[in-house]
C-alpha cells in the first residue's frame, strides 16, 4: 500500500514537472537569448529517475 501510494506521488511529481517544463518554455527561449539557461532540464530528469526508482520498487514486490 505504502509503495502504491509512493509510486503515485511519484509519477504525479513527474507529470507535474513536464506540464511545467512545457509551460516555462517560452520564459526558457527568451533567457536563452540573453544568454541565461533554465534547469528544467534538470528537474524533468531528477523527477523520472524518482518515479522509475519507485516502479521498480513495486515490480519486485
Amino acid at each position: 500500500m505504502t509503495t502504491d501510494l509512493h509510486r503515485s506521488a511519484a509519477f504525479l511529481l513527474y507529470q507535474t514537472t513536464l506540464l511545467f517544463g512545457i509551460l516555462a518554455m517560452p520564459f526558457a527561449l527568451v533567457a536563452r537569448q540573453l544568454g541565461l539557461t533554465l534547469p528544467i532540464r534538470s528537474l524533468i530528469e531528477s523527477a523520472e529517475r524518482t518515479y522509475e526508482h519507485a516502479d521498480r520498487r513495486r515490480q519486485r514486490r
